[in-house]
């Protein structure tokens, strides 16, 4: 984990830990780096601003101030339980453990009473478990996140493998599957290449040209980006 990332999973640990807060060891134990390194992200974080403080007595540490807490949020125990299917059955999708930690959110903001029904529907419905930790697509999502080249190891359709570095452009989900479309050094022109035949992702330091996403082509009539549904 970068210190971008760690700096912003500390100010979700402290989200989620609420007026209890957590120790600088807690916190050094969770991410894996030391009590000083800890201190020294703690101490970025409140000058970017975050409102944190420190507890005092046994078992104080650093608590992220309650004005800085997600607000409660209008959804029902069968909306909740929805995305939390949806974001299962996706569970081999680009921004996979994005969406676990976004579900966390989700559940942490319902009022108690919701939330034990919604864990209650929630036990009722089981989905087949996917692989842990990052997955190939995972990776080449974080690519294009922070726009760098990505270097894939590719199978064709006849099995042969191919070592590729890709400018990530964008990902599609058609045909049942995944895709992502992008910059192909390697052939200088733009390739889909298809989620399960990405059998390896490695990131690297090198940016990734602005393409526009026209390049690409057109999509299908029956796409659309993600996001909320238009208004009817």
């Amino acid at each position: 984990m970068n210190r971008t990332d760690r700096l912003y999973a500390l100010a979700e640990e402290l989200r989620r830990a609420g007026p209890r807060g957590r120790t600088a060891r807690r916190l050094a134990d969770r991410f894996e780096v030391s009590t000083r390194t800890i201190k020294r992200d703690l101490a970025a974080l409140q000058q970017s601003g975050l409102p944190l403080r420190t507890q005092a007595g046994p078992g104080g540490g650093y608590v992220l101030d309650a004005a800085a807490t997600l607000p409660p949020i209008n959804l029902t125990p069968s909306q909740a339980v929805a995305v939390a299917a949806a974001l299962a059955v996706a569970g081999d999708g680009p921004f996979a453990r994005d969406g676990a930690a976004a579900l966390a959110k989700i559940f942490d903001v319902l009022d108690p009473a919701s939330r034990r029904q919604a864990e209650d529907l929630a036990g009722r419905v089981w989905v087949e478990e996917t692989a842990s930790g990052p997955s190939p697509l995972e990776i080449v999502a974080e690519a294009l996140r922070r726009r760098v080249v990505v270097a894939i190891t590719y199978v064709d359709a006849h099995g042969r493998d191919s070592r590729r570095r890709v400018e990530p452009i964008k990902f599609a989900h058609m045909w049942g599957r995944w895709y992502l479309a992008g910059w192909c050094r390697e052939r200088e022109a733009v390739r889909w290449f298809r989620r399960d035949r990405i059998t390896a992702a490695r990131l690297t330091a090198e940016p990734a040209p602005e393409h526009d996403i026209a390049i690409v082509g057109t999509p299908p009539p029956e796409a659309r980006p993600v996001g909320p549904p238009e208004p009817a």
